[in-house]
């Protein structure tokens, strides 16, 4: 029984594991059986519970997960884990289970590896994301920001903040930048005019939200420029359109992280200010002294 399944690598991948389980489900002794078809049926629960919430769940003895671990050619229940968990640090289950593995990191005392894990995946996007582009697309896509009649800047959810942030800063020194959808409308009816001379920058990640998807599909029947910024070349906002850029979104949490995306966005921004007239920098001047004379910023 101990060659059932022999791990190829530290962290094979789960559905490695449950095609084994499966394989051999009827060859198992009773008891270690109903072990192997709880993780069957709830594969998500591997990742996030400890070997007694397990087996208490699938009413068995803890030590039967220990058996039907090592009859897999696992050292143990931790061992036989961790593929599970790895998929849940890669974004591969849903929002409540990731929850869930954040709150057993809690139980476990091991927060601080989680906070050396949010760095190293922050840095790791960020690095992955600028080495995906290049300067001369960046460049490309500011060249259309800067040249467009109107530039509209979409993002809903999470990627709200993210486009109206690009927008407050573009409003600083250009006059053609507007965030969408607007308060009480619809991102499709912002662009009903949108045409040739136009641009949208649409963001949206897995899952794809439609009132992006739709704008998006709009905008090219009219003929608009689009900007897509993504997590897969695949994304409808991405695939077909003239300026597309993927950013990495992966994360041990469970929101999808913006950072990378946040970074790219700063860096498209300083191509725009560094790709417009000599007139846009003093446009950000006249911005700021207007607002130290307003008292808006508070003087040392």
């Amino acid at each position: 029984m101990n060659n059932m399944f022999v791990p190829n690598s530290a962290s094979p991948a789960p559905q490695d594991v449950l095609a084994a389980l499966g394989a051999e489900l009827s060859n198992l002794t009773p008891e270690t059986r109903k072990a192997a078809a709880y993780v069957l049926e709830n594969p998500n629960d591997v990742g996030v519970s400890s070997i007694r919430e397990i087996a208490e769940a699938a009413n068995v003895k803890p030590n039967t997960f220990v058996r039907m671990a090592r009859s897999f050619g696992f050292e143990g229940y931790d061992d036989f884990r961790e593929p599970f968990r790895e998929e849940i640090r890669k974004g591969g289950v849903n929002f409540p289970d990731r929850a869930r593995w954040l709150q057993s990191l809690s139980k476990g005392g091991k927060l601080d590896g989680l906070y050396a894990d949010m760095a190293a995946g922050a840095i790791a996007n960020v690095e992955q994301t600028f080495a995906a582009t290049d300067a001369k697309r960046m460049k490309a896509a500011a060249d259309a920001i800067v040249a467009a009649r109107t530039a509209y800047i979409l993002g809903v959810g999470i990627n709200h903040t993210l486009a109206r942030s690009f927008t407050y800063l573009a409003d600083m020194a250009l006059d053609n930048v507007r965030a969408i959808p607007r308060s009480g409308s619809l991102a499709v009816d912002d662009i009903a005019r949108a045409g040739e001379q136009d641009v949208l920058l649409a963001i949206t990640f897995k899952p794809y939200r439609s009132e992006v998807v739709e704008a998006v599909d709009v905008a090219r029947a009219q003929g608009v420029t689009i900007i897509g910024i993504s997590d897969s070349p695949a994304s409808p906002v991405i695939a077909g359109s003239e300026h597309g850029f993927v950013v990495q979104t992966d994360t041990p949490q469970f929101f999808t992280s913006i950072f990378s995306t946040g970074a790219l966005l700063e860096t498209l921004m300083a191509y725009v200010i560094a790709d417009a007239s000599e007139d846009v920098i003093a446009n950000i001047g006249r911005f700021h002294e207007r607002r130290h004379e307003l008292g808006i910023y508070r003087s040392e």
